[in-house]
Formats: C-alpha cells, structure tokens, sequence
C-alpha cells in the first residue's frame, strides 16, 4: 500500500483515541469489522471514499482531516485552479481530487473523478447522504443496488448514497466525472 494509505491509517488510529471510541463502537457504526478496522489503521487496506466519508462523520471531523492531516484555513470559498485539486491516491484504477478542500463545514464534499478502465465488476460502496455525478467524459457504467444504467458525457446521476454503488469506465478509456457528495 502506499504512504498515503499508511497516513491515513494512522490519523484515522489516532483520531478514534483522541475521541475515545473504541474500536467496537466505531466497527458497529461505520459498518466495518475489527479486521477491516485494523487492516484500515495499518494502511494494509485500500479504503473507499465511502468509508472515508462515514469515518470522519462518526470521529466528527471534516473529511479533508482524515485525508491529508492539514486542517485547511478558514475559508469563506476555495478556489481550485485546473489541475490542483487536493489529490487522494487510493488505488491504480481510480484518482481523487477534491475541490473544496480549504472550504471548512462544507454542506457538500466535490470531487473530480477519474476511472481509469478494469475488466472486472467493482465492488459496490455505500455511504451516508446523497450523491450527485456528472459524467464529463468517456463512457460507464454505474451501478446502484440492483440498478445499471450506462452514462455518457452530459449524463447526470443523483442518487441515494445509502445505496451500495460503483462505477465502471466502459469502451476500453478513462472516465472523468464530477462527484458530489452531500451529508
């Protein structure tokens, strides 16, 4: 796993402590076994922004806290430059970066979202509040619950975030899509 995972993993173990809850109560509310929990803390896990977004909701953090372990200034708008938002390297096939991170008590968390193309079918996240996406370029599929639709450039997606979901780049490229998330 990488660094970052590792970061992570420790803030996310310091945190809990710093909050005392315990490793059971936090595995009954984020949804996750004590294995998870621990492969989590150690950066032996890749993580979904699902889990991210539920742990910071439980620790009572902004999610920006858990991800890069700056607390951004203050800020009554954040501006993000093409290119420069705050990136979250997770796993080969999926690159993250986040749009409002120096915005503190955000009601929504944006991030710009690229897919890089896998042959097999994701495994499915849920998380808590809603989501919208707007698929910029290439083509997937998403998939929520029972539920597929394809998505081309111009397609949008609002969703129930309660719902187990994933997406898929399909015609062999990458997919860029803007990613909403609300509490």
């Amino acid at each position: 796993m990488t660094e970052q995972l590792r970061e992570i993993g420790r803030r996310l173990s310091d945190l809990r402590s710093i909050v005392e809850i315990g490793m059971a109560d936090f595995c009954e509310k984020a949804g996750v076994t004590a294995e998870e929990l621990a492969a989590y803390e150690r950066g032996e896990k890749d993580f979904s922004f699902s889990f991210l977004y539920n742990a910071a909701h439980i620790l009572g953090v902004d999610v920006m806290d858990l991800m890069s372990g700056d607390s951004p200034r203050l800020s009554s708008c954040s501006l993000v430059r093409d290119g420069q938002g705050f990136r979250v390297d997770r796993r080969a096939a999926y690159q993250y970066a986040h749009l409002a991170f120096t915005f503190r008590d955000k009601k929504a968390e944006p991030f710009l979202v690229t897919v890089e193309p896998k042959e097999e079918t994701p495994v499915l996240h849920a998380h808590e509040g809603q989501e919208f996406n707007y698929l910029l370029s290439g083509r997937m599929r998403f998939y929520i619950d029972a539920l597929t639709y394809v998505l081309e450039p111009g397609d949008s997606l609002y969703f129930n975030a309660n719902l187990p979901h994933a997406m898929q780049a399909l015609d062999g490229g990458p997919v860029r899509f803007l990613a909403v998330v609300m509490g």
